[in-house]
């Protein structure tokens, strides 16, 4: 269903039951495989790719040669949101701030993009962002960076350039991730890393620092065992009358 005020580009494909609501600008050699939504205001840029069972939300704008929501095992890609957001008072109000995808960035498997509450949440261009990823809203991310598998942004987190957020990674909201750094797999953060550095562990702090506590933390029963050994031996070597001063101190 193509709604009458759709406007849609030269060359474009569209697939079986493929949904197009008002508003829509699908670019010029567009591509819908079967079963894809657009909601109202969507605009999409030329090339825009969209796997069957993409949903993209109202009012979002991804760019040009964006890939969206590649199949895998009947999963989909979302550029969605939380419908409200709930306040202090109990009051709810809905997310309605769009999804801003920059040229060439691809969006996996049942990946899901909130929609902002307050301003955009924006992807820079050449981004990937792989399966089961959760950007949070308002979140904004910079160019060329790559978040792989059930990455996770909490709301208005701050990612820089060339950033690699290995697998299960998560950074908490209002947080600031400099240019190129890099978290390693299952880390996470709740603070501001600079650009540049690379991050290991839960809390996240500097990759060299947590190798070498994860060495000690693996010896951690040797050593313990070597403790014990060298109190009982200093104990066994310390004369009664000693060790009874001691006790009285």
């Amino acid at each position: 269903m193509i709604d009458p005020t759709a406007v849609i580009g030269a060359a474009a494909h569209i697939g079986a039951y493929v949904v197009v609501g008002a508003g829509v600008r699908l670019g010029a050699h567009a591509t819908l495989l079967p079963h894809v939504v657009l909601y109202r205001g969507v605009e999409a840029g030329t090339h825009f790719f969209a796997h069957a069972h993409a949903v993209v939300r109202e009012y979002c704008i991804p760019g040009r040669s964006c890939d969206a929501g590649k199949r895998r095992d009947h999963w989909r890609g979302r550029f969605s949101g939380l419908p409200r957001t709930r306040t202090a008072t109990g009051r709810r109000f809905p997310q309605s701030g769009p999804v801003r995808l920059g040229n060439r960035v691809d969006v996996q498997a049942n990946s899901c993009i909130d929609r902002a509450t307050v301003g955009e949440t924006r992807i820079g261009d050449g981004t990937k962002v792989d399966n089961l990823v959760q950007i949070g809203h308002a979140s904004h991310v910079g160019e060329n960076t790559l978040l792989c598998g059930q990455v996770g942004l909490a709301g208005s987190s701050e990612v820089g350039g060339n950033v690699i957020l290995a697998g299960q990674s998560a950074v908490a909201g209002h947080c600031a991730v400099g240019d190129g750094v890099i978290l390693t797999a299952q880390s996470g953060i709740s603070h501001d890393i600079p650009a540049g550095k690379t991050i290991s562990g839960s809390p996240g702090f500097d990759n060299r620092v947590w190798l070498r506590a994860v060495t000690i933390f693996q010896r951690l029963p040797e050593l313990l065992k070597r403790l014990d050994r060298i109190e009982k031996k200093l104990a066994a070597q310390t004369p009664p009358e000693d060790a009874a001063n001691g006790s009285r101190e």
